[in-house]
């Protein structure tokens, strides 16, 4: 009996219906999962045979998971990855990798706790380590981050320290007074806390989940903020100001272009949170530069995917500065300051005069002050 002919054959296999439609592709689940997967794969196959580290055990990341589609869709590839190099019986020691969760609730109010999600996560992939911590947890692992929120906010800001960590955490964010400068602040503070944790463990680099989607959006949002000089490593794939690796592994793909990936994977549509829908009634004003540019991505990345990519590409390409041993770092973000005796309002200058050691920032750092900001 004749084989039934196909309607739409993947354009790969030939061999079954295709279900993914994706760059001009028509694609079976089988064939577009291998697409996606190979992406990350050949991207970090580097760290299987890394130079200057010990061969005999394993490169150890540490991949951020925010229970977010990316960062959800990478654990699951680099958890298939790490099994495929223990399967092999004289394989080089490839990498470890250790999972830290911020707990979502505790950087939005209106997220509600996952710790549903947190139990799966180690039940599904059990060839990770994993460690949940609160964002105010960055008090216990940057310990002199009390003394930098201090003098960032000024006077509006009065630290009580014998309040709980999530209470003083809260009075400081709620001292700072426009969109732009929360959703910038609490992104510092994030990678303030993500670094001192890979740190901790002597990881070394972090696995980022952002897209290319994400990453375009990342770079217009720090050009605008003043933030054109951390391009290089918020970015782009390679050493950090605190001496770690950043790296993407989904910088080539877009987030429709993953967002079949967890349709496919069930136990991943049991972890995953769903982004909250933009309001379409939201006064622009209200939105924060990194929102403005996110919704922008969004929009025209689907007309015009070539465009983000070049924006991905282009920032991939800047360098970090060498030599850096001897240049100072933003109190607050670490970015170097090439200009460390400049500052808005001269007060740099003033204290530095009197030998004060006091904590210096950046030029977007001291934009987003609560005393400048409002």
């Amino acid at each position: 009996m004749p084989a039934k002919e196909l309607q739409s054959p993947c354009m790969d296999c030939r061999e079954v219906e295709s279900t993914v439609h994706i760059r001009k592709r028509h694609l079976c689940n089988d064939c577009y999962t291998t697409f996606v997967s190979y992406k990350t794969f050949k991207h970090m196959e580097k760290y299987r045979l890394l130079r200057g580290l010990p061969q005999d055990r394993p490169c150890k990341l540490l991949l951020p998971l925010s229970f977010g589609l990316s960062s959800s869709v990478l654990l699951h590839m680099l958890h298939r990855q790490i099994e495929v190099q223990r399967s092999k019986p004289h394989a080089p020691a490839g990498f470890d990798l250790h999972v830290l969760v911020i707990e979502p609730s505790t950087i939005s109010p209106s997220v509600p706790v996952h710790d549903e999600g947190f139990e799966l996560v180690q039940k599904f992939f059990p060839l990770c380590a994993f460690t949940r911590l609160p964002l105010e947890g960055i008090f216990d692992l940057v310990p002199d981050i009390q003394n930098v929120l201090h003098e960032y906010a000024g006077g509006t800001f009065t630290d009580n320290s014998s309040l709980p960590n999530k209470e003083r955490l809260d009075v400081f964010r709620a001292s700072i007074s426009t969109a732009t400068s929360r959703t910038d602040v609490d992104t510092t503070l994030m990678t303030r806390l993500i670094v001192a944790f890979a740190q901790k463990l002597n990881c070394y680099g972090i696995v980022w989940g952002d897209t290319n989607g994400r990453l375009a959006a990342k770079a217009l949002a720090n050009v605008a903020k003043g933030r054109g000089a951390s391009v290089t490593w918020q970015v782009a794939d390679g050493m950090s100001p605190w001496g770690l690796e950043f790296i993407f592994p989904l910088r080539e793909l877009f987030r429709v272009e993953v967002q079949p990936y967890a349709g496919l994977t069930p136990e991943l549509a049991r972890i995953v949170i769903p982004d909250e829908p933009p309001l379409e009634n939201t006064l622009t004003k209200n939105l924060s530069i990194d929102e403005l540019m996110m919704r922008y991505v969004q929009t025209q990345g689907e007309k015009y995917p070539g465009i983000m990519t070049n924006v991905t590409k282009t920032a991939n390409k800047l360098q970090s500065p060498k030599n850096t041993a001897d240049i100072p770092q933003c109190a607050l973000c670490h970015s170097f300051l090439f200009r460390p005796d400049s500052s808005i309002d001269g007060a740099g200058d003033a204290n530095a005069s009197e030998g004060s050691p006091i904590p210096r920032f950046c030029y977007a750092c001291e934009r987003s002050r609560p005393d400048l900001s409002c």
